[in-house]
């Protein structure tokens, strides 16, 4: 029997960039052994505050008035304030204010959490929203009782508040905030190479690293540019939230784990982005910056990949330089080049392209085509 040899990795020719912090190795890794570039560009950083005097301070708070409910937020967090307190000799009586009280798990990373910590969830919504949370507990007689909220990256004003005029005392457990990143300039590349439309998803873990990239740029351009061409992949509908909120459509697992979402990714980018031509020298198919042949990837520039795009975008049909132009170079037009960046590019595409560069025609007077029909 003869062996069949495996084609390339399915994120073959894809670029993905990764905003996230914590575990971005492990989402770099899953990403790269699919094929794809990946550009790692935190967009903020996690700070821890097991130092932290408010937060020890917060962890006194809990323990000298006992507590009715306590809302937990995330699972890294939640480990951090055990851990936190086992260091200052209060670990032990921390979970034992926390078994007197409802325990209410924001999701199912919140919930492993709090399990591996001996104790269990009271509720947990169907969601992993903290509206849902909210109102859950503005269901209830809140007069009087004690409500500690677990924070996550940043003060829950608007959450604390309605708690509090129900008439509950709450005390608010700084983890660990949301910090600037490392390398803001590292951010602000991957931005201008998604404005460019140089990579084609953006995965994004935390609705907190959403901001923060949008803010590494022009918000608008950057907001087009999801809209349109980047595929924005989130890791449930809470992190989406900044997004649908400014009307660009996410796609999400139904797990919320990086395997599913890199599973999703994949799956969409090449739903959306895949194309299969039959031209006179073989089928060839185009996905990201690739070209796959039967025996052979040939990987393009930016430049000439979006250039062939735009021609298979209508196999056989001509299409002018200007159009070429506005396909190619998207954007506001001031930032374009003239038409002689069409030709040069055409250039360069046909020499990427070694063999199979004939099927990029030049009709004279007129503009480019490619010699091909869809698969």
């Amino acid at each position: 029997m003869g062996s069949t040899t495996p084609g390339p990795p399915p994120l073959t020719g894809f670029t993905v960039g990764v905003t996230a912090d914590r575990r971005r190795d492990e989402l770099a890794a899953l990403l790269h052994r699919r094929g794809a570039e990946v550009v790692v560009a935190p967009a903020m950083r996690i700070v821890p505050l097991a130092d932290d005097v408010l937060l020890r301070a917060a962890t006194e708070a809990c323990l000298a008035g006992g507590l009715d409910y306590v809302v937990a937020t995330t699972g890294v967090g939640w480990r951090a304030w055990v851990s936190a307190a086992e260091d200052w000799g209060a670990g032990e009586p921390l979970l034992a204010a926390c078994r007197g009280a409802v325990l209410i798990s924001r999701g199912p990373k919140t919930t492993g959490a709090l399990r591996a910590c001996g104790l269990r969830e009271g509720y947990a919504p169907g969601s992993e929203a903290l509206d849902e949370v909210l109102a859950w507990l503005l269901a209830r007689d809140l007069r009087g009782r004690r409500v500690a909220v677990q924070e996550h990256g940043a003060p829950l004003t608007e959450f604390v508040a309605a708690l509090r005029r129900q008439g509950a005392s709450v005390v608010e457990v700084p983890v660990y905030r949301w910090g600037p990143p490392e390398d803001p300039y590292a951010v602000r590349r991957l931005a201008e190479r998604t404005l460019r439309r140089e990579v084609h998803a953006l995965p994004f873990t935390s609705a907190p690293a959403i901001e923060a990239f949008l803010a590494a740029a022009g918000r608008e351009e950057l907001l087009a540019a999801l809209r349109h061409d980047v595929l924005p992949a989130c890791i449930g509908p809470v992190c989406a939230r900044p997004l649908l909120s400014a009307g660009v459509p996410c796609v999400w697992p139904d797990r919320g784990r990086l395997g599913s979402l890199v599973r999703t990714l994949t799956r969409e980018l090449i739903r959306r982005h895949r194309r299969e031509l039959v031209t006179p020298a073989g089928l060839l198919t185009l996905q990201g910056t690739a070209v796959l042949t039967t025996d052979a990837v040939f990987r393009l520039p930016p430049l000439p990949a979006a250039v062939l795009s735009a021609l298979a975008d209508r196999p056989g049909a001509v299409l002018s330089r200007a159009e070429l132009l506005r396909r190619a170079w998207p954007g506001p037009s001031r930032r374009r080049p003239d038409e002689h960046a069409v030709e040069a590019a055409v250039g360069r595409l046909r020499t990427a392209l070694g063999p199979y560069g004939h099927l990029v025609g030049t009709v004279t007077k007129r503009g480019y085509r490619l010699m091909a029909g869809g698969g």
